[in-house]
């Protein structure tokens, strides 16, 4: 039976308390706090830490396809499937798609996962979906959206929830759309969004999947129905006729926001990390129409696992305290860049040191044994030449050796960069870079740091990618 078998999430460490954002407007807030993206974090970096946490402590090998989903692709015109496979250092003969412009696009990433592995086109296909939306300043969306990724497995194999089953319907309206020369999301009037968009569409495909598979509403174990609004998703629920308390998924809005296209794949994640055998999970998700999916969660959710939890993401945080921070970390207000922001890139070496600069390669000297990073020709002990083989570092946790706090470097909204020596993993392998997602007068020699693919600088037209380091986040195996 095809299913998912492996789930991870992920949502940034800094949030901002939407009274911050409220206040500069003179305007009330809508309660709570949102997530935000870091200044280095777009939406392929944080497709890249979901697919990790999903796939932590297991193989790679076997994965034949990588699908990503987003309404925010950093690049229109360029597979961002292609960069996020690599990163996460899978094997080049897979199938790469991506999934954009609506979103719907999660769901509809998934659904055709399960169609591929169900046809055996492919065994084992990693679905990723990202989201970093902006909203018009001073608006509601401003403060409701929120940054996050999700990835999950399908595969026929150690099945965690089965897939019973969809349903969908199509509709052609004008209600939350952008156009190609957009900054922000542009919305029809709020009413007609809420009532004749989202609760009327939802309504029809919950009811047409229930009737479809002769399930009745208390047959249903969790119910994961993503929505704009707090307001908006009670008022659903009751009209659907299920139990707030015991049959509905957190929808996470009060504390991360709406995450557009990755929204609905982390609430499957959150409820997937708290199911039991025997449940029954629904999941919708609306935009031009709706899409509804049924699962049967099975005893391997009962098995230990390695992966960050969404729980584990949500109580670990920094809090922004200004809205000019804010702006700036979400490409609003231009910041002056530091040196090592000025820099011109060359796709030609990137391509040329792609194995290091991406899949976060070292190597390996076959005569004495020594790891290197980036990979070099010569080993730095023995001196043998071109006798190595690459190992992949990015898994690697270790502690920082050594550290200097740069104050003439970073960016006018960081302007301290963490220069960082770390030694990872048993052999101490030497990683030199920034350090990010950590507060500088913090650091100190000996602070558990891992490895984080991030956005460096933007050059010659390009995003340029590259690893750091950061403090090891707490919870889970951690």
């Amino acid at each position: 039976m095809v299913g998912i078998s492996l789930c991870g999430s992920y949502i940034p460490i800094f949030r901002i308390d939407r009274r911050v954002i409220a206040d500069i407007w003179d305007r009330g807030s809508i309660g709570g706090e949102r997530s935000v993206a870091n200044n280095d974090e777009d939406s392929i970096t944080m497709a890249v830490e979901a697919a990790r946490n999903s796939l932590r402590g297991q193989p790679k090998e076997a994965i034949e396809g990588l699908f990503f989903a987003t309404t925010t692709a950093p690049y229109i015109e360029k597979m961002n499937s292609a960069l996020i496979a690599a990163a996460v250092d899978l094997k080049r003969e897979i199938t790469t798609l991506d999934f954009a412009h609506s979103l719907r696009g999660g769901i509809g990433a998934l659904k055709t996962a399960f169609d591929s592995v169900k046809s055996g086109s492919m065994r084992n296909v990693l679905v990723t979906a990202s989201d970093c939306r902006l909203g018009y300043p001073k608006s509601d969306q401003e403060q409701a959206f929120g940054d996050g990724a999700a990835a999950v497995l399908v595969s026929k194999d150690n099945v965690l929830a089965t897939f019973e089953g969809s349903y969908s319907i199509c509709s052609e309206m004008m209600d939350v759309w952008r156009n190609p020369e957009d900054t922000f999301v542009r919305t029809w009037e709020g009413r007609f969004i809420l009532g004749e968009g989202y609760t009327s569409h939802m309504k029809e495909v919950i009811t047409g999947i229930l009737k479809k598979y002769n399930l009745e509403p208390k047959d249903i174990s969790k119910a994961i129905l993503p929505a704009p609004d707090i307001r908006t998703h009670k008022r659903l629920v009751k009209q659907l006729g299920l139990d707030m308390k015991t049959q509905v998924q957190d929808p996470l809005l009060s504390n991360v926001g709406y995450c557009g296209t990755a929204h609905s794949l982390m609430m499957l994640v959150g409820a997937l990390e708290e199911s039991r055998p025997g449940d029954i999970l629904l999941l919708a998700s609306y935009a031009d129409g709706a899409d509804a999916m049924i699962f049967k969660v099975t005893e391997e959710i009962e098995k230990e696992r390695t992966q960050r939890k969404l729980k584990d993401y949500l109580d670990e945080k920094l809090m922004l305290s200004s809205y000019a921070r804010f702006l700036s970390y979400k490409g609003l207000v231009d910041t002056v860049p530091g040196e090592p922001f000025r820099l011109f890139p060359s796709a030609t070496v990137t391509w040329r040191d792609r194995n290091s600069i991406i899949r976060c390669h070292g190597s390996k000297c076959r005569n004495c044994g020594v790891i290197t990073f980036p990979i070099q020709r010569v080993c730095y002990s023995c001196r043998s030449k071109d006798n190595f083989e690459e190992v992949r570092i990015s898994d690697m946790e270790g502690e920082v050796f050594t550290f200097t706090l740069d104050n003439l470097a970073g960016r006018s909204d960081d302007p301290v960069v963490v220069q960082t020596i770390a030694e990872l993993g048993e052999d101490k392998v030497r990683f030199y870079g920034m350090m990010t997602d950590c507060e500088p007068s913090e650091v100190k020699v000996g602070m558990p740091v891992d490895l984080t693919f991030r956005r460096i600088y933007d050059g010659a037209g390009m995003h340029n990618y590259f690893w750091k380091c950061r403090p090891v986040r707490k919870g889970g195996n951690q």
